[in-house]
């Protein structure tokens, strides 16, 4: 099984970097190979929204940096992690860059989902995504704002299994280490 861990933190963060390591623990006793990709160290430009990834090169970003290899890495991989601080309900910026990257893995084509419209799958086989995001204030909205967003974001990406977990401040990862372990092992059961 392959994990790609995408984590978004901008600046050195200690309770950020518990929770990346005790997500690396997980995985590594889940058995997964972990593509472990720290983002602040990566050149991954914004999307330029021209779409030429689904006109004139499909599946293929136009900007040749690290954002064409990560959108390579999501196809490949069986799980995908979002570690992010929770910015202003949102992602970090780093993290951004590379979801807005990622829609050469979707077609410009349309299907309906829930009385809704979304677009379809290039490929048939789709990662499972978990998405951590780190509270650092106490700002109740933020958090369900990020929920919001990942469901949303969901629906296009239409991962088999995704969860959300957020983690605050100070909280005893005791907790977290519970909730992902469960949430890893339903992302085996569905591989297995």
């Amino acid at each position: 099984m392959k994990a790609l861990l995408l984590n978004g933190m901008r600046d050195l963060n200690v309770e950020i970097t518990q929770i990346h390591d005790k997500t690396m623990f997980l995985l590594r006793t889940f058995q997964f190979h972990v593509n472990d990709v720290p983002l602040k160290d990566r050149k991954i430009a914004p999307c330029l929204g021209c779409f030429e990834c689904w006109v004139k090169t499909p599946g293929i970003c136009k900007i040749n940096d690290y954002g064409q290899k990560l959108a390579e890495l999501m196809v490949q991989s069986d799980l995908v992690i979002h570690l992010t601080p929770i910015t202003f309900g949102g992602y970090s910026s780093k993290l951004k860059a590379v979801i807005d990257r990622s829609i050469p893995i979707i077609l410009p084509f349309f299907r309906k989902h829930k009385g809704e419209i979304h677009h379809k799958q290039r490929y048939k086989n789709r990662a499972c995504l978990i998405v951590i995001g780190y509270q650092e204030n106490g700002v109740y909205h933020n958090e369900e704002t990020f929920k919001k967003l990942i469901y949303r974001n969901s629906l296009n990406m239409a991962p088999p299994v995704y969860h959300v977990q957020i983690v605050k401040k100070g909280q005893d990862l005791s907790e977290f280490h519970t909730e992902l372990k469960a949430c890893l092992e339903e992302v085996r059961a569905h591989l297995e």
